[in-house]
């Protein structure tokens, strides 16, 4: 299982900055995504450890919201009544929350995917700091804070994701700034 892991997330893996077709014409698809697949630093095992439980923390408290969102359970019905985006608001943050789950479980995109969750969970708290309040009254039953809880210990997962991953990190954006500005160069 620790070669697996080990082989999975600590090789190291470069992909290249510019990706050519068969012609030999440089792809801008390709670019782009190279720019978001940074090379795989090697971990020590208790950042290893660290990361994997955020990530896995994150990616399960996304997943497990996503069968109320599309079996329109009343709670997530209400909530994006209130905002004013049912039904495309509620299947359209699932949706998306469905990808952050995958993307935060896949250890080249794990850094992407904690970019995308606390973009989700900004949404949610001014959400919850907003229009919802923070505790959610449904059919007399209250969360009693749990989804503002949750959305919460999401963010702070990613921050800590970001964090331990900040060489990926750091590497993504410059390889995303390559792809906006082709003339710099890496020193």
């Amino acid at each position: 299982m620790t070669v697996f892991i080990v082989s999975l997330v600590g090789s190291e893996f470069t992909m290249p900055s510019m990706t050519t077709s068969p012609t030999g014409t440089s792809s801008p698809i390709g670019t782009l995504i190279a720019a978001f697949t940074p090379r795989q630093p090697i971990f020590a095992k208790p950042a290893l450890i660290g990361t994997w439980t955020l990530q896995i923390i994150a990616a399960v408290i996304l997943a497990q919201t996503l069968f109320f969102k599309f079996t329109a359970a009343p709670e997530p019905v209400y909530i994006f009544t209130t905002l004013g985006a049912e039904p495309w608001g509620r299947i359209g943050s699932g949706v998306a929350e469905l990808i952050t789950a995958i993307l935060l479980l896949t250890p080249r995109t794990a850094v992407l995917g904690a970019i995308m969750a606390l973009g989700t969970m900004a949404g949610a708290i001014a959400s919850h700091l907003g229009p919802l309040g923070i505790v959610i009254v449904v059919n007399g039953e209250s969360d009693q804070g749990l989804l503002f809880a949750l959305a919460w210990v999401v963010t702070i997962a990613s921050v800590g994701i970001l964090i331990i991953r900040r060489a990926q990190f750091s590497s993504m954006l410059f390889n995303l700034r390559a792809v906006v500005s082709p003339g710099v160069s890496r020193t």
